[in-house]
């Protein structure tokens, strides 16, 4: 009995020591906490956005923390390694922290999940999914739940356990939602796909998500109409119309004080040339008479 009961202990006091770390470095932004245990020492691998706020001035921070694992959870000789998330996009925990704060602050649920997925899938992800489930109404309204998934997700099987997940809820007036986040990292082989298999992205092909060069505004400064794209096309002719490229000068920027345009400067004033002076003609004396 007491074998049994070791089984059923352990991953409830693993769970509890993540919990503890989670609330504990909650700013520094964990993303997954990794406990390994052996017979000599107990391995704990963090890894978080900021890992400063974890070793703290001098290592203060990761030494109270393992005085406080080894007192409060009686572990075994715990170390304590901390490794720095390099894509905060591709991990769910965070992506999944980052949609309740938006969720908190009153953001449109819909257009919160549009938008993490979009950059999810931006990043190079194979596939996600990203669900949100509860009060998503006004106050007084029913539970329903709101789902948007792109790429190849397995849902079942071997190659679900490849997918990354991860869940966290968010407390708003009318009551809490959670958000569910499961995300395909690339690179992943899984076995019912080819090794070198194109997986297609809904998103990736759609024009709209694709970023493209902002047109340029013809505005009234720069020859136009002043109406730009909207209702009345630019006109042509004399007002700058298409096939008149038109020059912009550029003003000195606000922060920087305009200079005074300095006088020009008047050119040196030459001096007189001296003119040489001509020999006076020779009187010619009148010729005598012989």
């Amino acid at each position: 009995m007491a074998i049994e009961g070791k089984f059923i202990d352990n991953p409830i006091e693993k769970y509890k020591v993540m919990k503890f770390l989670e609330n504990e470095l909650d700013r520094a932004g964990v993303a997954s906490i990794e406990i390994q245990r052996t017979p000599i020492v107990t391995r704990i691998a963090i890894e978080v956005l900021n890992p400063g706020r974890v070793i703290g001035k001098k290592g203060k921070t990761i030494n109270m923390l393992t005085e406080t694992l080894k007192k409060k959870f009686k572990l075994d000789n715990p170390q304590i390694s901390v490794v720095e998330v390099k894509n905060p996009t591709l991990e769910p925990m965070l992506v999944a922290k980052k949609a309740a704060k938006y969720i908190e602050m009153g953001k449109k649920v819909r257009a919160v999940l549009h938008f993490l997925l979009k950059d999810i899938m931006r990043n190079g992800a194979l596939g996600a999914e990203i669900v949100a489930a509860g009060k998503i109404g006004a106050k007084g309204a029913r539970s329903k739940s709101l789902r948007v998934a792109d790429g190849y997700i397995p849902k079942a099987g071997e190659p679900a356990r490849l997918v990354d997940e991860a869940h966290v809820s968010a407390n708003t007036k009318s009551g809490i939602i959670g958000v569910l986040v499961r995300i395909a990292p690339p690179g992943t082989v899984f076995p019912d796909k080819p090794e070198n298999a194109v997986l297609e992205s809904r998103l990736m092909q759609d024009e709209r998500y694709v970023k493209t060069e902002r047109r340029e505004y013809r505005g009234r400064r720069e020859g136009g109409s002043g109406y730009g794209n909207r209702r009345y096309p630019p006109r042509g002719g004399d007002r700058g119309g298409p096939g008149q490229p038109t020059e912009r000068v550029q003003g000195p920027p606000k922060d920087v004080k305009a200079e005074a345009p300095k006088p020009a400067e008047k050119p040196a004033e030459k001096a007189p040339e001296k003119k040489e002076a001509k020999p006076a003609p020779k009187e010619e004396k009148p010729k005598e008479a012989k």
